[in-house]
């Protein structure tokens, strides 16, 4: 069955769009939890959407759908180039959920659509937003110095164009796409190792969420600031900008914004060689991510964030501490999750676990398959963490594993 068969064009017809998603996945032999994946959402998200269609998700995750499935968006009531309005009343509560993007892993997170996109400014909103939300699925398979230019580009893009907004409106929604750009910017310099260039980008998307009035956008990107930070070692910096971020929310922050800073203010704290403090939030980030309800959390949160991510943390945290147990304890298996350059970030704690607990040629042969990752995709930051994994061990005589290590690692310069 292709997207023209017969069963497809009569539920596009009568409406039905989640059949037509339901009837396309199938096709492809494709199952739900990959495509859910794909577009950030759960197993049983993409069942409740293939069941109930646009009565229940906005036309964003159609969007989403239609793009990583490859049919044509009018199949599912959508214009070819932006979303069109819908009749009913429910549009606006739909779109202000905005899960929609082609949205990356979990620790790169894309951003939704831009809320309620009316006006003669809109449609370039939405346009320069699904440029990118494709830059960010790039990110995946890309090395991170390929994307750079072309992001850089397109932020200067963005820039232009909002530098001729005719209303506030405009504007607003031509910030809150500047600050998702700048943030991909952040990510990409944090790749390449670029720490300072990373600072510059999360400084300004923080800034230009700001500017979109947007409060949790500004949330958002002042936690993303704070993630960056402590993985940087600045353990202080990061419980700061953390508890901003909670204070531009107040007491109505969302669930998923509450068990997401726990996790940031774990790796803070991590950061700052507080055990017990790291503990404290882990166990409290767990407890929160355990209750989360199961309908998709609103927009910047269109990431999956549940316990795994929570276990995922743990490690990251346990390395940081120099803690074997809190590494080597979880489900290390259930923790591949992500694609390859943020696999091979985790592989390296997970390695840093083992070396910890003294077992030195695991823990590099684990550092040397991340290693293999970070040179595939010329990635500065994985080759860093290798680098700094090495400085670690002091023995004067490594065994021929660590040799070896070492032998790749010279003159891998990025």
């Amino acid at each position: 069955m292709k997207w023209q068969a017969a069963a497809v064009r009569e539920a596009s017809r009568t409406g039905d769009y989640g059949k037509v998603i339901e009837l396309v996945r199938q096709d492809q032999r494709m199952t739900q939890a990959q495509l859910g994946g794909a577009i950030g959402l759960s197993q049983s998200a993409v069942s409740r959407l293939e069941k109930r269609g646009a009565r229940t998700y906005s036309t964003d995750v159609l969007a989403a759908a239609c793009a990583h499935l490859g049919f044509p968006p009018a199949l599912v009531g959508l214009a070819d180039s932006r979303p069109q309005g819908q009749a009913n009343g429910d549009d606006d509560v739909d779109r202000r959920q905005f899960l929609g993007g082609v949205a990356a892993t979990a620790a790169t997170p894309a951003l939704a659509a831009l809320p309620a996109e009316t006006g003669p400014g809109s449609g370039q909103a939405a346009a320069l937003r699904l440029s990118t939300s494709a830059y960010r699925r790039l990110d995946g398979s890309t090395p991170s110095r390929d994307l750079s230019e072309a992001v850089r580009s397109h932020m200067r893009l963005i820039q232009s164009v909002s530098g001729t907004a005719a209303g506030d409106g405009d504007r607003n929604r031509l910030a809150a796409v500047g600050s998702e750009a700048a943030s991909l910017a952040g990510w990409l310099a944090w790749d390449m190792g670029d720490n300072g260039s990373a600072r510059v980008w999360y400084g300004s998307a923080v800034k230009a969420a700001r500017s979109s009035g947007d409060p949790l956008l500004a949330a958002y990107q002042t936690g993303s600031l704070a993630q960056f930070e402590a993985h940087a070692g600045n353990g202080t910096e990061a419980l700061n900008l953390a508890r901003r971020a909670r204070r531009v929310l107040g007491d109505r922050r969302p669930p998923v914004a509450e068990a997401w800073l726990l996790s940031v203010e774990a790796l803070a704290h991590a950061a700052d060689g507080d055990r017990r403090s790291a503990d404290r939030a882990l166990t409290a980030s767990r407890a929160a991510a355990e209750a989360l309800p199961e309908e998709p959390p609103p927009w910047p949160w269109v990431f999956a964030f549940g316990p795994e991510k929570v276990t995922a943390c743990r490690v990251t945290c346990g390395a940081r501490l120099g803690l074997a147990d809190w590494v080597l304890s979880d489900d290390v298996a259930a923790l591949a999750t992500g694609h390859a350059k943020q696999r091979a970030l985790l592989v390296i704690d997970i390695a840093a676990g083992h070396l910890a607990g003294g077992r030195v040629e695991s823990a590099f042969a684990l550092a040397r398959r991340a290693l293999e990752t970070g040179l595939t995709y010329k990635s500065g930051r994985i080759v860093e963490r290798a680098r700094a994994l090495r400085r670690t061990l002091t023995a004067n005589a490594p065994p021929k594993v660590v040799r070896d290590f070492d032998e790749r690692l010279h003159g891998a310069y990025l």
